[in-house]
């Protein structure tokens, strides 16, 4: 009962964006900007494309005159964001972790005794949300893993793969471009929907990012070409769940 009040409240939130718009237009703000961070699992996969669809209809006809508005709305949930870039209105670019220079600014300013930079930039791979968790274990690297394989049921979703699925993810481990194929494409459909990896990476060209691009590839972070582990830890989390398979 208190988590479906909890998402009632997170759907209801999400809702008072657009209306909360509406207000600050009607009330002279000539210039609107809307920022909306992972709320599809608040108001449903179904109503994902509707909600969105309403944000661009604030900046396509908005209830008054505005010099300017602009609506930013992040996922990180990649059947969500199937969902949205189905729609020839949807425009999708990608954001992921932070570059190293501005990883490093960040390590920087966080208190008291750190790991060197190396070793947590090559444990979070420029995650700044893997940082925090890091920073929060008292950069005890084994917890967060632990943590990982908790919160997304690695262990049960190994499991549940065929003996041919494991051992392309085996592969993956090494190289995650191996699930850029015709076989290995249904289960990075799956390991994309549990945030364990970021699929169809596109060119390096930054006209696609918003933000530095990743590498073209580092093999040490688990980055391919095309395809890409959330975090080296998020990669390690994976590895445990197939030892003990």
């Amino acid at each position: 009962a208190a988590a479906g009040v909890l998402g009632n409240a997170r759907a209801w939130l999400a809702t008072l964006a657009i209306d909360l718009t509406k207000l600050l237009i009607e009330r002279m703000k000539k210039k609107v900007a809307v920022l909306v961070d992972d709320v599809f699992q608040a108001i449903g996969l179904n109503e994902a494309a509707l909600y969105v669809k309403a944000l661009l209809g604030l900046i396509e006809y908005p209830p008054r005159s505005i010099d300017a508005i602009v609506a930013v709305v992040a996922t990180s949930e990649g059947v969500t964001r199937r969902e949205i870039g189905r729609h020839r209105w949807a425009h999708l670019t990608p954001m992921w972790n932070m570059p190293r220079d501005g990883f490093r600014q960040l390590y920087d300013k966080l208190p008291g005794e750190k790991p060197p930079f190396e070793k947590v930039w090559r444990a979070a791979g420029g995650n700044p949300n893997l940082l925090a968790e890091l920073y929060k274990a008292r950069w005890d690297a084994d917890s967060v893993v632990k943590e990982l394989l908790r919160e997304k049921r690695i262990k049960a979703f190994v499991n549940s793969l065929s003996d041919a699925e494991r051992e392309l993810l085996r592969r993956a481990l090494d190289d995650p471009d191996a699930l850029f194929t015709r076989e290995g494409i249904p289960l990075m459909d799956k390991l994309v929907d549990m945030n364990l990896i970021v699929d169809t990476l596109p060119e390096r060209d930054p006209w696609f990012w918003a933000g530095e691009p990743p590498p073209e590839k580092d093999l040490g972070l688990g980055i391919g070409k095309d395809v890409a582990w959330q975090t080296p830890l998020h990669r390690e989390a994976v590895r445990r769940a197939l030892e003990g398979s």
